[in-house]
């Protein structure tokens, strides 16, 4: 059986394991991840926001490194009035300057002086203080002329290679390094006018001993940018000083000015976003820290993969449990549906003693009483209604009307006196025929066309009774011909026509025999052109063949007939009759093509 009940309790106990487990697993992942990126963001804004306070911080130092300069008065003066107004005192101060602006910071790679007075221009390198240089294309250099160009006192350069300032400082090849340069304007206060330029080189250790507190270099992803989106610094060296045109820091810089998350998904990454922006006087630098989902999800594939695991030894153990129960479960129903089966092939017998003591072994015990009250049945009842019904059947079968034998000897000796023997003969064989057919009581069916030839044999006798005022016409289809039918379900017909629908009947008789194949149905119809009978009584003779009411004189040949119908053909065979007052009556039979098993006497 391919959907067993052993089947059916595996699948649903096995679904009824796996979908709860598989959607309590789902859910916990997805919970579990939401709140995984929610502590991220939360405590990423918290590192970036302290990290940007510092990094701040750091930049602001320096950024107020030429302010301390608007306090020197006599440097001030040398701003004013130029170098080569006091060559030998104004040197002393500009040396002075820079030495110490140099020693204030350890991070200091390189300072550069340009006064705007004289275009006179120096260097401290390494400590190394350069010689007076002139410098008239200052212009040139694109942070000087911004620096003029704007009402900002301080722009910094992203992270570059060091280089010398109006080649005044000598740097070797070996030290060159990536630097962040603060470029500052120092103007005449309260005027705008600019007196000079001061530029300072610091290396990047110092940004990156703040920075690298930030992030996790094995797992996340980290930028400090500015406007512009020059990598300032970032967890992948490789991209200091770069300008980055990924989507994602489009997306990040459009966003909603409230937003300090994002969760981006492309081919190049997959992940949570968390950022910041700085205030003045940084405006619009990022800070970025970049987290993948595979890396912020690993702690609850790591969960839900043990989970997993568990839940497939529970499958593992559930399935044989399962298949223990089911077997346990159905074995007794197995063991009925076999006994069942012995029942069908008619071996009325339990091969079992007990199915237990449950539900099924009340079913078996109530099965064997079954079983034996069958066998009681057809012992004492059903063996003797056997014997019954194949007894009415011979005597159906045997009827012969003592009404017709009279008339048909009584023509027989009219012809005899009338005619020569040849018709006395011809009336004779007909009649021995039908003695013949009719009291052989070995054969329950015979083929169609035997059946025709019995009724043949009758019309043809009451042919010659009637002569001229009787024909009759039989159309039988030749596939028709071999088909069973029961025995003697034509002549009583035929005969009933004469009884009844020729009684004071003046004009010449026909009675006209059809076969026909119908699908799996053999259909036949008799009929006359007799006196008929009214509606109401030919529907009171229908009821009386369908609901099994005893018939009046005049119907018992056709109840008998319906009868023997419905014992060989139980509810598939049918009986019609249409009739019309004065125009004739007609039967119809509709009889299935393969004869049921015959009964036994």
């Amino acid at each position: 059986m391919w959907w067993s009940i052993r089947k059916k309790l595996i699948f649903f106990l096995i679904a009824a394991t796996v979908i709860p487990f598989g959607l309590a697993n789902a859910l916990t992942y997805y919970h579990t991840t939401e709140a995984l990126t929610r502590k991220f963001v939360a405590t990423g804004h918290v590192v970036i926001e302290n990290g940007k306070a510092d990094i701040a911080s750091y930049l602001a130092d320096f950024s107020y490194i030429p302010t301390s300069l608007y306090f020197y008065t006599p440097l001030m003066n040398v701003f004013r009035d130029g170098v080569s107004s006091n060559m030998t005192n104004n040197q002393k101060e500009i040396n002075r300057i820079l030495g110490y602006l140099y020693n204030s910071r350890p991070e200091i790679e390189q300072m550069h002086l340009y006064i705007h007075n004289g275009k006179d221009s120096y260097t401290n390198y390494h400590s190394t203080l350069s010689a007076r240089g002139y410098y008239e294309n200052v212009m040139e250099h694109p942070y000087y002329r911004e620096l003029s160009e704007r009402l900002d006192f301080t722009i910094i350069e992203p992270p570059h290679e060091i280089y010398s300032y109006n080649n005044l400082s000598i740097i070797p090849n070996s030290q060159k390094k990536p630097v962040l340069s603060f470029h500052n304007v120092i103007r005449d206060i309260p005027a705008d006018r600019a007196l000079a330029f001061l530029s300072v080189d610091i290396e990047l250790s110092r940004v990156k001993s703040i920075l690298e507190r930030l992030y996790d270099p094995t797992t996340e992803d980290f930028y400090l940018m500015n406007e512009k989106g020059v990598v300032v610094y970032s967890s992948d060296e490789t991209l200091i000083g770069t300008t980055n045109h990924q989507d994602w820091f489009t997306a990040l810089k459009k966003g909603p000015e409230a937003s300090q998350s994002l969760e981006w998904k492309d081919r190049d990454f997959s992940g949570v976003i968390v950022f910041d922006q700085f205030s003045e006087p940084h405006k619009d630098w990022y800070i970025v820290k970049r987290i993948p989902y595979h890396v912020l999800y690993q702690s609850a594939r790591e969960t839900t993969l043990m989970n997993i695991l568990i839940g497939l030894f529970s499958l593992v153990f559930v399935v044989l449990a399962t298949m223990w129960v089911s077997y346990k479960f159905t074995a007794p129903i197995n063991v009925l549906i076999a006994n069942m089966k012995n029942v069908e092939k008619g071996q009325f017998s339990a091969d079992f003693d007990s199915l237990g003591n449950d539900e099924f072994g009340l079913l078996g015990r109530h099965f064997k009483m079954m079983i034996a009250k069958i066998n009681h049945l057809i012992e004492r009842e059903y063996k003797l209604e056997i014997e019954k019904k194949s007894t009415q059947l011979s005597v159906l079968q045997s009827q012969i009307n003592p009404h017709f034998l009279y008339n048909a000897l009584q023509s027989i000796g009219t012809l005899a006196l009338k005619h020569q023997a040849a018709h006395v003969y011809s009336l004779l064989t007909s009649l021995a025929k039908m003695m013949r057919y009719s009291i052989n009581m070995q054969e329950d069916f015979v083929t169609l066309s035997s059946e025709v030839q019995h009724a043949k044999a009758y019309l043809s006798l009451q042919k010659q009774r009637f002569d001229d005022r009787f024909d009759y016409g039989l159309k039988i289809e030749p596939e028709a011909e071999a088909i069973q039918v029961p025995k003697m379900i034509l002549q009583p017909i035929v005969e009933n026509c004469f009884k009844h629908g020729f009684d004071q009947w003046e004009g010449k008789a026909f009675i006209g025999v059809e076969a026909c194949k119908r699908k799996d149905r053999l259909c036949i119809t008799i009929r006359d052109n007799g006196i008929g009978m009214a509606q109401e009584e030919a529907a009171k003779i229908q009821d009386g063949l369908f609901n099994n009411i005893a018939p009046k004189e005049g119907s018992v040949g056709l109840k008998n007939i319906y009868d023997r119908l419905q014992i060989y053909y139980p509810h598939e065979a049918g009986m019609l009759i249409r009739t019309t007052e004065g125009k004739g009556f007609e039967v119809s039979m509709e009889i299935p093509l393969i004869p049921p098993r015959r009964l036994e006497t």
